[in-house]
């Protein structure tokens, strides 16, 4: 079995320490930095599977580590965990803003920071490919050549901005997509949209989805994501 490779960037020594422990414990390859620019470094060189990152860094914070490494074609599709303080509502939006695949307030037991570890690696390996025509997940078919969305071949009659979020929320199922996320995914396009006006379309997508509504999750003050166990045939 081949050996996952885990850069760790945290500079507080026992955090550090505690989670090497833990990932090595479960047999991943651990690389560590405990600050900013290390750790550009060392994912630019080592190229790992994985990053846990943490916000408040010497040297540079982990929203520009996130955002250089996102911006960089060698390492853009590294996913990223960012570690942020609790309550910091703002960071968790501003990191997922910039980049990270997911998020972790601290304290944080080792079991949960686990668990996010292997549900992000499994969706990064099953993430939907954008330039496919047609995808399914579940009960619901999306056919991106003729735009048209088909929940047990029964058609939803969707606007345009409908398709286009139920489309990026879709392909990534499990991640968390900020309402800014959302706005500029749909922007450029002549359509209007706004942060408040993306809660009425949720609203909408979920009534015309009937029962397979349920499936776009609300992550409270962050955003939406499609519901993380949703498997693409």
């Amino acid at each position: 079995m081949e050996t996952i490779k885990v850069l760790l960037v945290e500079d507080e020594e026992d955090i550090r320490e505690m989670v090497h422990f833990n990932l090595f414990k479960e047999r991943y390859q651990v690389l560590l930095a405990s600050d900013g620019q290390t750790a550009v470094d060392a994912a630019t060189k080592e190229l790992p599977e994985l990053i846990v990152l943490d916000v408040m860094l010497p040297k540079m914070d982990g929203f520009e580590v996130c955002e250089r490494l996102k911006n960089d074609p060698q390492t853009k599709k590294i996913p990223i965990i960012m570690l942020t303080a609790k309550g910091e509502e703002e960071d968790v939006i501003k990191g997922l803003e910039v980049g990270a695949d997911d998020y972790i307030t601290k304290p944080f037991s080792p079991k949960v920071l686990l668990a996010r570890i292997k549900a992000v690696l499994r969706r990064s390996k099953n993430t939907v490919k954008s330039q496919k025509n047609v995808f399914t997940l579940n009960d619901i078919r999306i056919d991106l050549s003729k735009r048209k969305t088909f929940i047990r071949d029964t058609e939803l009659k969707l606007t345009y901005t409908e398709f286009q979020i139920l489309h990026l929320l879709a392909q990534k199922s499990g991640w968390v997509f900020t309402r800014g996320q959302i706005v500029d995914s749909i922007r450029g396009e002549n359509h209007a949209i706004t942060d408040r006006s993306v809660d009425v379309q949720i609203v909408n997508l979920r009534k015309k989805m009937g029962d397979q509504g349920h499936l776009i999750e609300t992550v409270r003050g962050v955003g939406y994501r499609f519901q993380e166990n949703v498997t693409p045939l």
